[in-house]
């Protein structure tokens, strides 16, 4: 079996959580308890995973350990939740923490995914038409236009030249473009490059703001429920950073767990750049810091930036769809010219 192949979507990982926690919070065993979530996944690279971890639980193999091996697919945030509550005797208890936790990430990015369809969908299909309209349509009335022997308006004269463009290089401008966008995702693999790509989304207007809140609301729910679990706050914070997908974050909580070992307080460090971190999140965080009750306060920060977050998503589709507007009936209004005038200028000739 070559585990690196292998693959689970999110949804699997929330209902082992919390078919595990179920099952060991009943009495089961633990083999038992792999065998059930087992007979009850529908994934064949799931079933693979789960016949792994019970054979090396009949083993006496710890389940963190077992799920080490497949570290690429439940992430050092989960190996490490169980890990504690395998030290501590909380297994269920952190299962059920975890499945609740995972399963409201889940419905974060579903929602903001699902508020992207919509725009996309819409994008595209106003490429295709327009596209459509200038390849097939447009050069099968040319022919009209050029026998009139007028002059042509400058719309027409461009769409001319944009659809013999097209109709000559429309193949190879379509292969230059998927290979320009295959070129800029592998750019993003190189860690530098990524860093300033990162860092260039924070100036993004209308998005921006929501890019910081929708960070700040997966470092405080993964952040809580490390502490929530019993890990230290420096391991917390690495395998925090680690979870996360904007470099930029990355590299400031893993130098933010280096200046935690020295001694410093997270907040202290988390000062330095009020534009990546709220001033309204380090306040908090320094709270907690100095009352013991930082657990809570980033319980509090998680639901508000993902409160954050859900208000900008219900309210992404009015603030795109002026824009979207605007951009459709531009391009229609440009065809709709390019057609219309020329024919109005032929039958006043005519006449």
């Amino acid at each position: 079996m070559n585990n690196i192949f292998l693959r689970v979507s999110l949804q699997d990982k929330i209902l082992f959580t919390k078919n595990m926690a179920l099952a060991l919070r009943s009495g089961v065993s633990l083999v038992n308890s792999l065998k059930l979530v087992q007979s009850q996944a529908r994934s064949s690279a799931f079933k693979k995973i789960l016949a792994s971890l019970m054979a090396d639980a009949n083993r006496g193999v710890f389940l963190s350990d077992g799920l080490s091996k497949f570290k690429w697919v439940f992430g050092e945030l989960f190996i490490n939740i169980i890990r504690v509550a395998e030290t501590s005797g909380t297994l269920p208890e952190n299962l059920l923490y975890l499945g609740d936790e995972l399963a409201k990430k889940s419905a974060l990015i579903k929602k903001v995914k699902s508020a992207l369809i919509y725009p996309i969908i819409i994008l595209i299909a106003t490429v295709v038409i327009g596209a459509t309209m200038v390849v097939f349509v447009f050069p099968k009335i040319l022919p009209l236009f050029e026998n009139a022997g007028t002059e042509l308006p400058f719309t027409t004269r461009l769409l001319i030249k944009i659809s013999s463009l097209l109709s000559a290089y429309g193949v190879w401008m379509l292969l230059g473009a998927i290979a320009l966008f295959m070129g800029f995702r592998f750019t993003l693999k190189i860690a530098p490059v990524r860093i300033i790509y990162d860092r260039i989304l924070f100036l993004v207007p209308l998005f921006g703001k929501s890019i910081v809140n929708f960070n700040m609301a997966n470092v405080t729910r993964t952040l809580g429920l490390l502490l929530k679990s019993g890990v230290r706050i420096t391991e917390a914070v690495d395998i925090t950073a680690v979870t996360l997908t904007n470099l930029v974050y990355v590299r400031e909580f893993k130098e933010a767990a280096n200046h935690i070992r020295k001694g410093e307080f997270l907040s202290r460090y988390l000062y330095k750049d009020k534009r990546i971190f709220p001033v309204m999140l380090v306040n908090m965080i320094e709270v907690g810091e100095n009352t013991g009750n930082l657990t809570e306060n980033l319980a509090y920060l998680a639901e508000y930036y993902e409160n954050e977050v859900d208000d900008f998503v219900k309210n992404l589709s009015s603030i795109l769809e002026p824009l979207l507007l605007l951009v459709m009936g531009g391009i229609v209004a440009f065809i709709a010219l390019s057609f219309i005038t020329p024919i109005y200028q032929i039958t006043r000739t005519i006449k």
